[in-house]
C-alpha cells in the first residue's frame, strides 16, 4: 500500500507559478514511475506528466515547455514545478504511482489532490 499526499496548490496570478510536492509512503518508492494528473469542473482527469525512477519524463502538450517533472528518491518526494500559468491550469492536480512503467496509463495509488486555482 502507498499513501500519497500532494501539497502545494493555492490562488496564483496569470503567468505566475507554483511548485506542487507529492510525498510517498512506499518504502521502495523508487520503484514506482510516478505521474501527475488533473481534473477542471466539468471535465474528464487529464494526464500532465510523469517520471520514471531513473528520471526519464513524459509531458502532455499542453503543459510541454511550462511544467517540469522531477523526483528525489531520497526523499520519496515528487515534484512538479508550475510556471507561466494560466487560467486554463485551474484544477484538482493529482500525484499518481505505478507500477506499470513511466508512459502507462494504469495507476496504482492516488493521492487525495490539491486545488490549483489561476486568475486572470
Amino acid at each position: 500500500q502507498v499513501q500519497l499526499v500532494e501539497s502545494g496548490g493555492g490562488l496564483v496570478q496569470a503567468g505566475g507559478s507554483l511548485r506542487l510536492s507529492c510525498a510517498a509512503s512506499a518504502r521502495t518508492f523508487s520503484s514506482y514511475a510516478m505521474g501527475w494528473f488533473r481534473q477542471a469542473p466539468g471535465k474528464e482527469r487529464e494526464f500532465i506528466a510523469s517520471i520514471s525512477w531513473s528520471g526519464d519524463t513524459y509531458y502532455s502538450d499542453s503543459v510541454k515547455g511550462r511544467f517540469t517533472i522531477s523526483r528525489d528518491n531520497a526523499k520519496n518526494t515528487v515534484y512538479l514545478q508550475m510556471n507561466s500559468l494560466e487560467p486554463e491550469d485551474t484544477a484538482v492536480y493529482y500525484c499518481a504511482a505505478t507500477l506499470y512503467g513511466v508512459r502507462s496509463s494504469t495507476y496504482n495509488y492516488w493521492g487525495q489532490g490539491t486545488q490549483v486555482t489561476v486568475s486572470s
